[in-house]
């Protein structure tokens, strides 16, 4: 078995993956293309899937610390009316821990400090992967290169490794959508935890995270590459005869604090997560829209379970096949999973269309929708030695 890494891409299941892999003692080096970590990002929900994951690297108690629990809120319409109610009751109960809310700068840097110094290399692009042996693959970047054992792409939904060991595959393709998130400028008075709001093609939600501050995000169907010279002025616009809190959260927000991308997916599923000594990881494996808030507990379910296929299969090349046999059909599951409940709710635009999926909300039970849930919030993680 071999026992040296190389992981291409600083984000949460690169760092993610550096983590699984150094506690079963592989000596992994992580390269990252930005020369500064800005911890640029607004915030992020964990649910039970992704907490356990972390709990198998080790790092599930300080997340927890630095995260809010969502306990309360729900989907409401722009009127107020609710759609749903949350029962984060009813999750801790069912799979021990409500989803919880954390800044996502914050969760880098708990990642971050979970590696040793020097593990992590910035400014460092990765040129390309080859394969120099049976058992040996090299990593160009800086005009050298790395050789190890196993290379690890997590390199994001444009991952320039995945094009180049699947080039007949389609690559990433619009959703639809994009997306406008801060993290408000002080605490805010709230009555809930987390809410989303559906419109006509339109979305507005947010989360609670701790210390009062909150993260917003509003989605919007409209063509790809779509900008506005003034994003605050024009969600104003578009927001603020919503109900409370939507306008005070837009009002708490400094414009420049602004973050605007559009969402893309790898729409078709990869015929494999791996190829030769290599594994693909995250969102250079099955990008997906943030429908269902899994996009991170996916990538965290792959750093743990290439993790412990190395740590317990004989040979690199059988723990790569268990990884892939293992990860694809959940991953590739889930990302269909949200692709059809963006369809369901963000993107649904015809008034009859909406006014009989409100109504299909209404009448459905607290506990069928957290039956709903758990389809993917329920993972049990394989253990690292």
């Amino acid at each position: 078995m071999g026992s040296t890494a190389v992981v291409v891409g600083g984000g949460i299941g690169g760092l993610a993956a550096a983590i699984g892999l150094r506690r079963i003692g592989w000596d992994v080096t992580v390269l990252e293309r930005a020369a500064v970590l800005d911890d640029a990002g607004a915030g992020i929900s964990l649910a039970a899937n992704g907490l356990r994951a972390l709990d198998a690297l080790g790092v599930g108690e300080v997340v927890r610390a630095a995260s809010r629990g969502q306990y309360t809120g729900g989907t409401r319409t722009p009127g107020g009316g609710w759609l749903s109610h949350m029962d984060g009751a009813a999750l801790e109960e069912a799979v021990g821990t409500p989803i919880v809310g954390i800044a996502r700068a914050a969760l880098h840097r708990l990642l971050r400090q979970a590696l040793p110094a020097g593990a992590l290399r910035t400014g460092t692009a990765a040129g390309p992967v080859r394969q120099t042996g049976p058992s040996t693959v090299r990593v160009e970047h800086g005009g050298t290169g790395l050789e190890a054992d196993l290379v690890v792409a997590a390199d994001g939904i444009g991952s320039t490794i995945r094009r180049s060991l699947f080039p007949s595959c389609d690559g990433p393709v619009y959703s639809g959508s994009t997306v406008l998130r801060a993290i408000t400028e002080h605490p805010m008075d709230l009555r809930s935890d987390f809410e989303l709001t559906w419109g006509r093609g339109t979305e507005f939600g947010h989360i609670l995270l701790p210390g009062g501050r909150a993260e917003w995000h509003a989605v919007l169907t409209l063509p790809a590459g779509t900008r506005f010279t003034d994003p605050l002025a024009e969600l104003h616009r578009r927001f603020g005869h919503w109900h409370a809190p939507v306008p005070a959260l837009l009002g708490a927000t400094r414009g420049d604090a602004v973050l605007h991308h559009d969402v893309y997916e790898l729409r078709a599923p990869l015929p494999s997560f791996t190829a030769g000594r290599v594994a693909l990881l995250g969102d250079a494996a099955h990008a997906m829209t943030p429908h269902l808030g899994q996009g991170a507990c996916q990538a965290l379910e792959d750093a743990v379970t290439l993790s412990a296929a190395l740590a317990t299969e004989p040979a690199v090349d059988a723990a790569l096949a268990r990884y892939d046999a293992e990860r694809r059909p959940r991953a590739q599951a889930v990302a269909r999973a949200a692709r059809q409940a963006g369809r369901m709710g963000q993107q649904l635009s015809h008034p009859v269309a909406v006014a009989l999926r409100n109504t299909a909300m209404r009448l459905t039970p607290s506990r069928a929708a957290v039956r709903m849930i758990l389809r993917h919030h329920d993972w049990t993680p394989p253990r690292l030695r």
